[in-house]
């Protein structure tokens, strides 16, 4: 930060303009002629005074982004994921888990849906981290398991952890559902009550 850019700021702080307030006062009273040979000291002092009773000035709070600004930015990694996921090959019934899961992300992503930080923070993981690392790990796993006959075939494990994923996001849409449903059943008895 420059010296003109602090100089500047202190201008517009509020001890400055507290001070000067002050200031004013004290130039009032060397008009009235109360201050006499010392009006200098007067103004002065009664600045100071003014800069130091005034409140310290607070940092601005800081801006972070609304949960319709992470949602947008999740959608367009959603769509960057969805890209990748075509250019994988998948056996068939990961693939089928995998087109199940991809379908409940994004009814979950639609606007006005997620607004829970918590839902927003794990649907985030799921496509910023879990699903694009299983699908990664499958892709890494199956070309050394031809090495390793008789290992656990790695699209048991794509399989299991797709499942997981699906359950978590079929929680989070349980829980959206459940959300609207006591919402329609509040707004029905505030109706009902209203007309008695």
């Amino acid at each position: 930060m420059g010296t003109s850019s602090r100089l500047f700021g202190y201008l517009e702080s509020r001890k400055n303009i507290t001070g000067s307030v002050c200031g004013l006062a004290g130039v009032g009273i060397t008009l009235t002629g109360a201050a006499g040979g010392l009006w200098p000291l007067v103004i002065g002092g009664l600045y100071a005074a003014g800069a130091l009773i005034a409140p310290p000035e607070r940092p601005d709070t800081p801006s972070f982004p609304s949960a319709d600004e992470q949602l947008d930015a999740l959608r367009a990694d959603f769509a960057t994921l969805r890209a990748y996921l075509t250019e994988v090959e998948l056996p068939p019934s990961a693939r089928e888990r995998l087109t199940a899961l991809d379908t409940l992300i994004e009814a979950l992503l639609e606007p006005g849906w997620v607004s829970d930080p918590e839902h927003l923070h794990v649907l985030a993981r799921a496509v910023r981290q879990d699903v694009p690392e299983a699908v990664d790990t499958f892709v890494r796993t199956r070309w050394w398991s031809r090495f390793t006959p008789g290992a656990e075939p790695p699209e048991s494990h794509l399989e299991r952890q797709l499942a997981a994923l699906h359950e978590e996001m079929t929680a989070i849409a349980a829980a959206l559902r459940d959300a609207e449903a006591i919402r329609q059943e509040t707004h029905t008895r505030y109706v009902e009550e209203r007309g008695n």
